[in-house]
């Protein structure tokens, strides 16, 4: 775009990853693994190489448009009514603001296109559709299958156990694995925290072009310290993935446990998982992972600090290797930001042309969209 105030990445400069042999960061995995157990030593990367096929990414930040003041996290599907369907904390969601129909979480429908769009309240926050939420907590998580939103809540004040509901009717009622929402039961309780910051890798419109019948779920890792503190920022991330009609069954769990060349293994196991992804003391909250059909390339996105920086990382497949598209220091500015995600509905036919959701704090505490361009290689 002519006119437009444009903000271009700083490209990779490290070439050293994971598969590189060099530059690599020999660490132990938390002592705190489940059942008090030590984990064996897990070697992180300091930095992933440059992206094969994406040469870097701009962004008219001058057309950044803003919703929703005081409402952050905001995870989205696309779902079989076409729609998008998305989860905010701590705000009273569109039309409110962090005072006027403040929720701990809300359930909010997007429609339209990247350029011109409109959210509505379905659950919580200001004039809802369908009145108040009826659990507390946060998510980072939301998806679509046959018609079938799947939510992840993470347990509110201790951020360290977490569950996923599902609702069979567009949102409007939800249900988890003990029926209601039930605060003392969770899907997730491990001691170090495991899984308990879920996000689910996205495809097309209620999960069309899937690679395979499974769902892959990514969280920030060893988020619970053995005092019992929450760690903000970790050194990696956690994968699992289940048969995409099992997903409430918690028994049905993989857990990604390494690559054995190019190929990953998995166990049932959840204390012999490795990190899918990592990078020493720069790994936020509020991962997301995203498909772009046209590339064939998958999107992690993480923050790094809380000063504004963080990264876009990019892999053929969903277990890597990883690579680098492109890191940040002080985005726009110095205010923190997270929950970089890239709806499929929103891509352009040739993969080049994005549009990013993201929040934060202060001004960026509320639901962004800004456009992305990609260039290729």
């Amino acid at each position: 775009m002519t006119n437009s105030k444009w903000i271009r990445a700083k490209l990779p400069i490290a070439t050293l990853g994971v598969h590189h042999g060099l530059g690599r960061c020999l660490l132990l995995a938390s002592l705190a693994l489940c059942g008090g157990l030590a984990a064996a030593p897990v070697e992180l990367p300091t930095s992933y190489p440059p992206s094969p096929v994406i040469r870097g990414i701009r962004f008219d930040t001058e057309h950044l448009r803003r919703a929703a003041p005081g409402s952050d996290l905001w995870p989205i599907t696309w779902s079989d009514d076409d729609q998008l369907y998305s989860s905010w904390g701590d705000g009273g969601g569109f039309g409110g603001t962090d005072s006027d129909g403040r929720v701990a979480i809300g359930i909010a429908e997007i429609t339209g296109q990247g350029d011109h769009w409109n959210g509505i309240n379905i659950l919580g926050g200001k004039k809802p559709v369908y009145g108040p939420t009826p659990f507390p907590g946060k998510s980072n998580g939301i998806l679509s299958i046959d018609g079938i939103l799947y939510l992840h809540v993470i347990e509110q004040g201790k951020w360290w156990r977490a569950k996923i509901g599902r609702s069979a009717d567009r949102g409007q009622t939800w249900k988890f694995n003990e029926g209601p929402f039930d605060p003392t039961a969770w899907d997730f309780s491990e001691p170090d925290g495991a899984f308990s910051d879920m996000t689910f890798l996205n495809f097309g419109r209620d999960y069309a072009g899937a690679r395979d019948n499974f769902v892959y779920v990514y969280s920030q890792d060893h988020r619970r310290k053995p005092d019992g503190a929450m760690a903000d920022i970790t050194d990696s991330v956690a994968l699992f993935r289940v048969p995409k009609d099992r997903l409430m069954n918690h028994g049905a769990y993989e857990y990604f446990a390494g690559l054995n060349g190019s190929q990953p293994t998995w166990a049932r196991d959840i204390r012999k998982r490795s990190p899918v992804f990592g990078l020493p003391q720069r790994i936020g909250f509020a991962v997301r992972v995203d498909y772009n059909p046209a590339l064939r390339r998958y999107f992690l996105t993480t923050f790094h600090r809380w000063d504004g920086s963080w990264g876009i990382y990019d892999s053929s497949e969903p277990w890597g290797p990883w690579s680098t598209i492109a890191t940040f220091d002080q985005w726009l500015d110095s205010k923190p930001k997270f929950g970089f995600t890239f709806p499929q509905k929103w891509m352009s036919a040739d993969g080049t042309t994005m549009y990013m959701v993201f929040s934060g704090t202060g001004l960026y505490d509320s639901f962004n969209v800004v456009r992305a361009i990609l260039t290729l290689k």
